[in-house]
């Protein structure tokens, strides 16, 4: 069974790119496989693009003998189909978290966020996120409830054998009265104390850098323990979810984020602004 920091969505990944490279590596097409195995058209190819959710560890041990793998990788394919469908603690909150980024921040050994106009949701208290969620003027108090929950339940990772948190926040989401003054402050004095942990950083641009180079959004990179899950890129819109998965989209962004934390305050100068605004 897996454990807290254990991300089923990037288990399901790497098979995904797993069984593209074997089959590629053999010479094989997709239309032959499926038929060989008496599959539908479409089933491998989805497979492959990671467009399935529970993988069949059957279906894993018959393409094994299609492919004519060695044991090792016979039980490689096994064991990541199976870890792949393990249920994570996001499953009860499907209702409220858009898309597998709990899932994806439960593995993750680093995660880089920049914020240009909230406060990063890992690093939110419960008042500013409701404050945020009534902004919106569409929820109930019921469903606001219920998101706040689920944020607050995604924050648990931050612990200190979670992985390294990076964020970088501009100012203008310090200077926004998000619930008034009283949430505010107390958001802000939570930053300080989140700061304090020895594997959280947050840094601030102050509005006198004028232009940077994340102007054009938020972003977050989200990097794992193992070599064989590659990073990626997730970016929030209002009507759904963008995970950046090819190699030069994320090396664009890494180079934003060295861009913005070089405009940005030090660590240190960071939470003295911070302490100045409380």
């Amino acid at each position: 069974m897996a454990d807290s920091r254990y991300s089923p969505s990037a288990r399901r990944r790497r098979l995904s790119a797993l069984l593209r490279r074997v089959r590629e590596d053999r010479g094989l097409k997709i239309d032959d496989v499926n038929r060989q195995l008496g599959w539908a058209s479409g089933k491998l190819s989805r497979m492959e693009r990671n467009e399935w959710k529970l993988p069949s560890p059957r279906d894993m041990k018959d393409l094994a003998e299609v492919y004519e793998l060695p044991e090792d990788m016979r039980e490689a394919l096994m064991s990541l189909a199976r870890e792949a469908r393990v249920r994570g603690w996001w499953v009860e909150f499907r209702d409220v978290l858009r898309g597998g980024l709990a899932d994806f921040e439960s593995g993750a050994s680093m995660i880089r966020t920049f914020e240009a106009l909230l406060v990063p949701g890992l690093l939110q208290t419960p008042a500013y996120a409701a404050a945020i969620l009534r902004g919106g003027r569409v929820l109930t108090d019921e469903d606001i409830n219920r998101k706040v929950a689920g944020r607050m339940r995604r924050q648990e990772i931050l612990t200190e054998d979670g992985p390294q948190v990076w964020a970088i926040v501009d100012e203008a989401a310090l200077r926004k009265q998000v619930g008034g003054p009283e949430v505010m402050r107390a958001q802000i004095r939570h930053l300080v104390e989140m700061a304090e942990q020895p594997n959280v950083d947050i840094q601030v641009i102050r509005d006198n850098q004028g232009s940077h180079a994340a102007m054009d959004g938020s972003f977050m990179i989200l990097d794992f323990p193992d070599p064989a899950d590659l990073p990626l890129v997730y970016i929030e819109t209002a009507t759904e979810d963008l995970y950046l998965e090819q190699p030069e989209a994320i090396q664009h962004y890494v180079g934003i984020f060295g861009h913005i934390c070089s405009a940005a305050e030090t660590p240190e100068a960071s939470v003295s602004h911070l302490e100045s605004l409380i």
